[in-house]
């Protein structure tokens, strides 16, 4: 087990702590190697009824979830030719595998921060719980990267164009934005959260319907409104482009068109054109040839051979430095603009490195 990652079994229940919290519990490989061990664990274990996960703050218990992978390891791991930042993806999407398909009850406490990674290992739960605290935002394209760990999957299944506008864009999500879009199930009042985990474990289970008063007795309805704006949304995310997308937003004067227009730019255009393609794909696929879409994805990422770029040169590993290397939030960003990215330069990106045989995840079904 890693020492990030506690693991108890209470009663029927098996209980994981993310316990890295000055590091937002940022999944290491040693982490999904520890959740991956203790869920197969206790998958065909008679004695275990249900799993709950949870993460920790400086504070204590809860007050944060989970911020993602580890970008400054793989930052490291790209310049240094690190084989682990291959194992790293290969891994985290098994694990992200085996939590949808995972046939006992999961149940997430998605509590402050669930970005990134921390989507990956609470989007496949069945129970996925939210609290007022929460933040919830796939925000990969503000290093570089793509909304990954199945979010092609994940997203592209919320309504509308929603998923398009949280991919591309990264926005945040309050709780009752996170249940609107079909992110989240039920919100946990924050100041019973300790109360509510502790009562799992005394829970006298006969069948999963032993949640439903625990349900009943610990959830309650989001105090904030979403804010969401879902006709605006839908108009301009549903749009052919990310340059037409832009270009509507532009033509318009109103706050959201302005801030949303703003967002965008400072993004890696790109990436931008990448992640349009790899959701619009991907609401034609199951989870497991997403998967296997994303793991080459990520390759083309950290190896985009097409445009001779690697290590320091690609998008990947210049978005992490200017975000959380050197901190200058200038990320030089090739090309500059949204306009002048080539088809020629994205389709790449969706033609696997592997023969179908020798694929890192050819045994997801």
């Amino acid at each position: 087990m890693s020492e990030f990652l506690i693991t108890e079994v209470c009663g029927r229940v098996g209980f994981i702590t993310l316990n890295r919290p000055k590091a937002l519990n940022a999944l290491s490989l040693g982490m999904v190697r520890g959740l991956t061990q203790a869920l197969l664990a206790w998958e065909h274990d008679p004695t275990i009824q249900a799993v709950a996960i949870r993460g920790t703050n400086k504070l204590g218990n809860f007050g944060g979830f989970c911020a993602g992978g580890d970008i400054r390891f793989f930052h490291q791991a790209a310049l240094g030719g690190d084989p682990a930042l291959e194992d790293f993806f290969t891994e985290e999407y098994t694990l992200n595998h085996l939590i949808h398909r995972y046939p006992k009850p999961y149940i997430a406490f998605m509590d402050g921060i669930v970005m990134g990674g921390g989507m990956g290992i609470s989007q496949g739960t069945r129970y996925r719980l939210v609290t007022d605290n929460t933040k919830m935002a796939m925000p990969e394209t503000h290093i570089g990267l793509f909304p990954d760990v199945g979010g092609g999957y994940f997203l592209s299944r919320c309504p509308g164009s929603a998923g398009e506008w949280l991919a591309l864009t990264g926005a945040v999500l309050n709780a009752q934005g996170a249940i609107e879009l079909g992110l989240a199930d039920r919100c946990l009042e924050a100041s019973r959260l300790e109360a509510a985990w502790e009562a799992l474990g005394g829970l006298v289970w006969n069948a999963e319907q032993a949640l439903l008063p625990w349900l009943a007795e610990f959830t309650a309805a989001p105090k904030l409104s979403s804010g969401l704006s879902r006709e605006a949304i839908d108009g301009v995310f549903s749009l052919n482009s990310v340059v037409e997308m832009l270009q509507a937003l532009e033509a318009q004067s109103d706050d959201w068109s302005e801030h949303t227009a703003t967002t965008l730019r400072h993004r890696s255009p790109l990436m931008l054109h990448v992640v349009l393609e790899q959701l619009r794909r991907a609401r034609g696929m199951g989870l497991a040839d997403n998967l296997r879409m994303e793991r080459d994805m990520v390759r083309h990422c950290f190896h985009t051979a097409h445009l001779a770029r690697s290590g320091p040169a690609s998008e990947t590993v210049e978005g992490i430095r200017a975000l959380a290397v050197d901190k200058d939030h200038q990320p030089r960003w090739n090309p500059v603009r949204a306009e002048d990215v080539t088809p020629e330069m994205v389709a790449p990106f969706f033609v696997s490195p592997w023969p179908a045989s020798a694929h890192p995840l050819r045994g997801l079904n």
